[in-house]
């Protein structure tokens, strides 16, 4: 661990954007899965879902780049209770999504609590989530093709979405709570140490100040985890 090192990930963790998601109905391709995480890590989303899929998604490693370990993906198996979870926590759902009521994506407020809910490439948006949608919103184009592949739609909405948000100041301050980020922080810096600890139900032990493990604090938590 570098000092270095340290920075960077406290810089990624003090941008993420915990009101503003994505969120994947019936789309289930590793390479597209893979990438739509991977702009989710660069934009500064908190953490991503998968509604309609019974099975765990496979990540492709190469192509992620490492992100499945820092863009966490919640699965929903059933589209319609997925969609009604992330608008009881507050969310509201813009569907990229051609209909009669379809405004350009750029019109929408992505300073708000909200979802981009994408669909598959060629079957389109399932209809239970284009009825659970706040609002359709769509990508202007010139050209003879019909629609983008869900990746590259998904990278040019997020960067909207971030576009906003800087003016608004939003990546300027943290927004993640300290408890969230002290122990994402920890996972992602002792991602063993964190695994044995969440195997154990024992609290997570403390850290210096250059991000390394303090030995006391972790031997305190291994001889007497009924304490923790």
């Amino acid at each position: 661990m570098t000092a270095k090192r340290l920075q960077l990930l406290e810089q990624v963790l003090d941008h993420r954007q915990p009101d503003l998601t994505v969120a994947m109905a019936g789309v289930h391709k590793e390479h597209n899965v893979s990438a739509v995480l991977r702009t989710c890590d660069a934009v500064g989303v908190w953490e991503a879902h998968s509604l309609g899929q019974a099975g765990k998604l496979t990540v492709r490693r190469t192509a992620a780049a490492g992100v499945q370990r820092r863009v966490a993906l919640r699965q929903h198996e059933d589209i319609a209770e997925g969609c009604r979870r992330l608008r009881e926590r507050g969310f509201l759902l813009y569907a990229a999504h051609w209909s009669e009521r379809s405004v350009d994506f750029r019109s929408v407020d992505y300073t708000r609590p909200c979802v981009i809910l994408l669909g598959q490439e060629l079957e389109g948006m399932p209809e239970a989530a284009a009825q659970a949608a706040d609002a359709h919103v769509t990508i202007p184009m010139v050209g003879l093709v019909a629609s983008l592949n869900v990746s590259v739609a998904a990278a040019v909405i997020l960067y909207e979405a971030q576009r906003q948000r800087e003016a608004a100041g939003m990546y300027a301050h943290p927004r993640l709570d300290e408890a969230t980020r002290r122990e994402t922080l920890f996972e992602w810096l002792h991602p063993r140490i964190a695994r044995y600890c969440r195997q154990r139900g024992l609290r997570y032990p403390e850290l210096d100040q250059e991000g390394h493990v303090i030995r006391e604090s972790w031997e305190r938590i291994r001889v007497s985890p009924a304490q923790t």
